[in-house]
């Protein structure tokens, strides 16, 4: 066996080496150097011991360098291996330095399993000579000179990740690894940036990683995040199969992907893979998460619609539009303050003329009595002002992070400002503190973080100017540095020997951030701590906010790491009211599921400049089904609130009317989500992994599991092309209109303009209520389940979920009294019906007096009779709030026409009912076919 790996692996490894050398020559034609040899970066690695770690579980190596090169350089001559398999679907992979420790993320931030210490000796143990290292799901394997490694998936043998394609380079300041891929394979994730081809990675498109303040209107270029990860789709047998792989690195990187390899370099810190071995996309996301932190509980609020505006000058103008959505009858939920809150753009403050806070405390507690929510926006920037009360207490407490000895001078909108030390416990302490005395200020429900890269103006080592002031007097352009300050040259950490392609020009890596030499506690560097600064700065963020009343926390915020999503939802950045900008959005919406962070949404209708109305219909539209719904512009833009334009109203009443609806389904799913990952919007593959014509499919997308949105994106279109995977597919606007789908090629769907395409799938029973303008009143009303067999179905099932709870605990768990979770089955066979569900803690649903009035079945032919209801065991026809009734609509079908004798009925409605949900009840009847 041992030399039939080898056999295999040696084969595979020269396949590889083809593969890289074609890599190669295609990197140096890009980069136009055949003028020159290009420089020899590094010659690998040889592996000269390899043992069980004495404690078991896991492998220790050592590398030494094979010829050492001076490009980036000076090679780090011996290196340490270690391999686990941390649980049966995931292992780790970590090479660093075996003579001094190096960065690596803190495990105070992301917590996971520690790696052995660096000590600068060996680890002894049991020498490991055999050719792999197998665990339940993936096999380690590797070669000795050159030193390579592969991870495979053990029930198929195929090589997930394999490097031995490329050399690996290891040096203080560049990392470069690589692995080959087949070229069928499906790549997804590595980000954040703004994707102009799509959900699915394009060969040969930039990959950096590095948290810049850069507008997303900015193709391919490293934006707000960093997400060194991605999901592999590979369709195997007619199965789609599934895996990730994580470089846990917060340095920057360049990963370039050529369709048949992929090439990590990164600027510092250490290789640190996890493999994790699916094989559905959905366990990819359950493993992850399990790893980095499941996705924050979201109270039940925050699923309705937001309006913001940077430019609300004054209260009455907040005022003015909460009374303008409810005029016009458009759902709202939460009305945001940008800093126009704010006295002089100071963070923790009130503008005492157009925010005083007596009036401003009357208006909150008018719409807190309605149900109605309010947030602000904090930037970590703080004003430099010895008047400042905020600004005093965080220099008592040296919190802010320093260069040279001093605190670090930046500028942001109030003008010079020093960022806040959120690796310092006392940073921590003094931020919790800061935001306790603002919420005794403003009872605030929520907290916006932004800016977070960190954002600044200005660039390199700065000081406040002696020959004029800054701010400037009644600017107009706030955001033109007016510092006097000179670009840092003279250190390795402001000017690495490896240029990462920085905001998609290799600008220098402070460009309009902090200084990389800059240094924070324990004289951490910001060239390795920079992607971690809106990460800390959210887990602070989330444990003040947690601390106040014990309520669930909301946090929004810019910059995102790996983890994020466990404290924080996110929004997209600053977009463009474009037709592409809208197109754009599903694709960043899509990967921030993937990433662990499912609480998502853009700017609806666009941050800048305004949109046309035409454009503003089909946003809400779209936006009205993104996890996070949020309408947001900028001050130099003319108003968009959804009621300027009646048209726009028209298209907001219809899409909010219908997300206000699906709240219940909404908030299961994120119930889910906080449960395994699972995100809330996601790829269609995600539920049709077999169907390869989705695996780039980036104009639809599902909500849950079955739930599919598919809006227009294009000026001027009425219909729309929409691809279905095999089903049957019931609008949920009409669910007389029914797509039977054999995924055969796009079906057109009318769209007029006030008008958004939302499918069901078959197979799923759907929790919906009666809905309403305000998140409080909606999910009150009684419910209705949705049905949904397959079209003409005498042998079916079905089944969903509802989870409802007070969502003020700060944990999203089932607890008797305080939530309930139901699960519903149906099936079909024959003329028999039966829908039924299984209570879990139904005591919360009790005293919520929650109940469901109707049953919508779909998929059905003819008319029901014979109806028996159960509850909790007992007969209970006469709980019924008026005589049950059936009522039956036809059928119009839409995409394939050649489904043979189902015309006459394709939803039974159940109706007049009043089934307590925290029951368990079962339904039976008959169908019965009309001549």
């Amino acid at each position: 066996m041992r030399e039939m790996l080898a056999s295999l692996s040696s084969s595979s490894r020269a396949i590889s080496c083809i593969l890289c050398s074609l890599l190669f020559l295609t990197l140096a034609s890009s980069n136009g150097v055949f003028a020159t040899a290009p420089p020899k970066v590094g010659s690998g690695y040889k592996l000269v011991s390899l043992v069980e770690h004495p404690e078991g579980g896991a492998l220790v190596g050592y590398l030494q360098v094979k010829q050492r090169t001076s490009t980036y350089g000076p090679d780090i001559p011996r290196l340490r291996l270690y391999v686990k398999h941390e649980t049966k679907d995931r292992i780790r992979v970590q090479i660093t330095d075996a003579d001094k420790p190096r960065w690596e993320v803190p495990y105070n931030l992301l917590q996971r399993e520690p790696a052995p210490p660096v000590t600068g000796g060996r680890i002894t143990g049991v020498p490991f000579a055999a050719g792999e290292y197998p665990g339940e799901e993936l096999v380690f394997t590797y070669g000795r000179d050159p030193f390579w490694f592969a991870v495979h998936r053990k029930s198929s043998r195929e090589a997930l990740f394999n490097t031995s394609c490329g050399a690996l380079v290891f040096k203080d300041q560049y990392i470069e690894a690589s692995t080959s891929l087949p070229r069928d394979a499906a790549l997804y994730g590595l980000g954040e940036s703004t994707q102009p081809g799509g959900i699915r990675l394009r060969p040969n498109d930039p990959y950096t990683i590095y948290t810049t303040d850069i507008s997303a209107i900015n193709l391919n270029t490293d934006l707000y995040g960093s997400h060194p990860v991605y999901v592999d789709l590979r369709s195997r047998g007619g199965h789609g199969v599934a895996h990730a792989v994580l470089l846990l690195n917060s340095n920057g990187m360049d990963v370039f992907y050529r369709g048949t390899s992929l090439t990590y370099k990164v600027i510092g810190g250490l290789l640190d893979f996890y493999f994790f071995s699916g094989p559905t996309p959905l366990a990819v996301v359950d493993q992850y998460t399990s790893m980095i932190g499941r996705p924050a509980p979201m109270p039940y609020w925050a699923f309705g619609f937001h309006q913001c505006r940077w430019g609300y000058k004054n209260l009455s103008v907040v005022e003015g539009v909460v009374e303008g959505y409810r005029n016009a009858q458009i759902p709202l939920d939460v009305i945001w303050n940008d800093d126009d809150h704010m006295d002089a753009a100071k963070d923790f403050t009130l503008d005492p003329v157009n925010y005083p806070r007596p009036k401003l405390l009357e208006f909150l507690d008018k719409i807190h009595a309605q149900g109605m929510k309010y947030i602000v926006l904090i930037d970590p920037g703080i004003a430099v002002n010895n008047s400042y009360g905020v600004y005093q207490r965080g220099m008592q407490g040296d919190v802010f992070i320093k260069l040279d000895g001093k605190p670090y001078l930046a500028q942001v909108w109030p003008g010079p400002v020093y960022f806040p030390d959120f690796l310092n416990p006392n940073g921590v302490s003094w931020w919790i503190d800061e935001v306790r005395r603002f919420h005794e200020l403003v009872p605030v429900d929520g907290l916006w973080i932004d800016m977070n890269e960190a954002s600044n103006f200005c660039t390199g080592k700065c000081e406040i100017p002696t020959t004029h002031l800054c701010p400037l007097p009644n600017t107009t352009t706030p955001w033109v540095c007016c510092l006097d300050c000179k670009n840092l040259t003279n250190t390795r950490w402001d000017e690495p020997p490896y240029k990462i392609n920085a905001s998609g020009q290799t600008a220098r890596l402070g460009f309009n951030t902090i200084a990389t030499s800059a240094t924070h506690y324990n004289g951490i560097l910001e060239y390795n701590a920079h992607s971690l600064y809106g990460f800390s700065q959210a887990i602070t963020t989330h444990q003040a906010l947690q601390g106040l009343q014990g309520k669930r926390p909301f946090i929004l915020t810019r910059s995102t790491f790996v983890g994020s999503g466990a404290y924080a939802a996110h929004w997209t950045g600053d977009n463009k009211g474009t037709w592409e900008n809208l197109r754009y959005s599903i694709s960043t919406m899509l990967n921030f599921g993937i990433f662990g962070m499912p609480m998502v949404g853009a700017d609806i209708c666009g941050f800048y400049p305004q949109p046309t109305e035409e454009l503003c219909n089909r946003w809400i539209e779209l936006g009205a089904f993104y996890p996070f719904s949020r309408d947001h512009a900028n001050f130099a833009s003319p108003r968009q609130e959804l009621y300027v334009w009646e048209s726009v109203a028209k298209s907001a009443r219809n899409a909010l009317g219908m997300r206000y609806r699906l709240l219940p389904y909404l908030y299961t799913v994120s119930y889910q989500a906080h449960l395994t990952g699972a995100p809330v919007a996601r790829p269609v593959f995600f539920s049709f992994p077999d169907f390869t014509p989705c695996y780039g499919l980036s104009t639809q997308y599902l909500l849950g599991a079955s739930v599919m949105v598919s809006p227009v994106l294009e000026q001027g279109a009425t219909s729309v092309s929409a691809m279905f995977p095999p089903g049957s597919w019931y609008n949920l606007f009409d669910t007389t209109k029914v797509v039977v789908s054999r995924g055969e090629g796009a079906v057109k769907l009318d769209a007029p303009l006030n008008e958004i395409n939302v499918h069901v799938f078959q197979n799923t029973i759907l929790p919906m209520q009666r809905g309403g303008t305000i998140s409080k009143e909606a999910r009150a009303t009684p419910f209705t389940l949705v049905v949904a067999f397959p079209f003409g179905a005498t042998e079916a099932e079905a089944e969903g979920a509802v989870y409802v709870d007070d969502d003020e605990r700060p944990e999203m768990v089932l607890a008797e009294g305080q939530a309930t979770y139901v699960r519903f089955h149906a099936t079909v066979r024959g003329k028999a019906v039966t829908v039924r569900s299984e209570v879990e803690l139904g005591s919360y649903s009790l005293q919520e007096g929650l109940l469901i009035e109707k049953l919508s079945v779909l998929g059905l032919e003819g008319t029901g009779r014979d109806l028996a209801v159960h509850v909790d065991g007992a007969n209970a026809t006469a709980i019924a709030a008026s005589r049950p009734y059936f009522a039956g609509a036809e059928a119009e079908l839409h995409g394939h026409h050649d489904v043979e004798g189902h015309k006459k009925s394709v939803m039974v409605e159940v109706g007049g009912l009043a089934l307590p949900l925290g029951k368990s009840f079962a339904m039976t009847w008959n169908m019965q076919i009309e001549a």
